[in-house]
């Protein structure tokens, strides 16, 4: 069986591929296989190749995959990190990626049939992102590096082809994002003041992870005139505030602020910790319930927190995030003083952070650990 023939068997289609390239393209095309970008001929070869960084059953399912719920094979997922450029030794994180966006507690069902434009998120840590070269530094989440593009993009390819989220059919976003291609970037835990996400979420700091947020694209910080660590959170408080935001609307968010070095040194240097950070955030970004249009008051608030505003003042505050500890704080970016913000899906979804183990549950500390023997 051919690497195209396997990645069709979640929908029963039987097509065979050989190496050239516009032929391969011309099919992915013709059957909607693809993101709109030319992809690389998964042959037999290639494939192979890829699996031998799989220490598991190349034909039994180690997830399911919503919405179609069709079972994630090693080599099914191969064939789509074939087509995504991948390089062989990167397969292992984009299987851990596929393992944590199965989880129940994301509902990737939700994530990948709504309307909103959101898309899975990739946030890696640890010696093997490292080790790896996915950017964490300047242009992060931009254009640039081959881990960050192609290990993106081959879980965007198995969201569609194992998934069965084609746009349209069952991805039912109203515009979409470029996020949609690939959106996957590391932590700059070399630049950060406190300790990396991973480690915050319970890992060892040798442990390598990834976390899977459902985001929408980087809203852009900008403040280059704040001195304090108070001015820098003051500016961030306020694009976290607005009516627009899923997160706003539901009583639990995961929303996620990636700090640019220079923000979070700052704020750092203010004496707070990352946790004092969070809570004086959830403080001060907040709107007026009068800011919200009367149809949004009266079918929403008086509805989900009926109890809070029922009796509430024109001009009493609606909270971006209700608890601090729901907010999420990374350190990734080069130099200049902007961060990003993420809204998210909101209530519904629930990030994910799995790490990269050996068959006895020890850590992984090398990419070369992950290659079949």
């Amino acid at each position: 069986m051919t690497a195209i023939s396997a990645l069709l068997d979640a929908d029963g289609a039987s097509v065979y591929s050989d190496d050239d390239f516009d032929a391969v393209n011309a099919l992915v095309r013709e059957r909607g296989w693809g993101d709109g970008l030319p992809v690389v001929p998964p042959s037999e070869q290639r494939v192979a190749a890829m699996l031998e960084w799989c220490d598991r059953p190349w034909d039994e399912p180690f997830a399911t995959m919503a919405p179609r719920y069709s079972g994630v094979t090693p080599l099914l997922l191969a064939a789509n990190a074939v087509m995504a450029g991948c390089r062989p030794e990167y397969f292992p994180l984009v299987m851990l990626a596929i393992e944590a966006l199965c989880e129940k507690q994301f509902n990737l069902y939700s994530i990948q049939a709504t309307t909103h434009p959101c898309a899975p998120l990739l946030i890696f840590n640890g010696p093997v992102a490292r080790e790896l070269h996915i950017n964490g530094g300047n242009n992060a989440f931009g254009q640039g590096v081959q881990a960050n593009a192609t290990i993106g993009r081959a879980v965007r390819l198995a969201l569609v082809n194992i998934g069965g989220a084609a746009p349209g059919i069952a991805d039912m976003a109203t515009h979409g994002s470029p996020a949609k291609y690939t959106y996957c970037a590391a932590e700059n835990e070399a630049a950060s003041p406190w300790e990396p996400l991973h480690v915050e979420r319970g890992f060892p700091s040798d442990a390598t992870t990834v976390t899977v947020i459902g985001a929408e694209c980087p809203h852009n910080i900008n403040d280059h005139q704040s001195l304090t660590a108070e001015g820098v959170m003051m500016t961030i408080a306020g694009t976290m505030a607005t009516t627009g935001a899923n997160d706003i609307y539901y009583p639990a968010q995961r929303p996620l602020l990636v700090l640019g070095p220079e923000h979070a040194q700052t704020i750092a240097d203010g004496g707070y910790s990352k946790a004092d950070a969070k809570r004086f955030l959830q403080q001060h970004a907040w709107l007026a319930l009068n800011r919200f249009s009367p149809e949004n008051i009266g079918r929403r608030f008086m509805v989900t927190f009926r109890d809070q505003y029922a009796n509430a003042a024109p001009d009493a505050p609606v909270h971006a995030v209700k608890h601090a500890e729901d907010i999420i704080i990374v350190v990734a970016g080069g130099v200049g003083k902007h961060s990003i913000y993420m809204p998210t899906f909101g209530g519904s979804t629930t990030p994910v952070t799995c790490a990269l183990k050996r068959r006895d549950g020890s850590y992984v500390q090398t990419i070369d650990e992950c290659r079949r023997a």
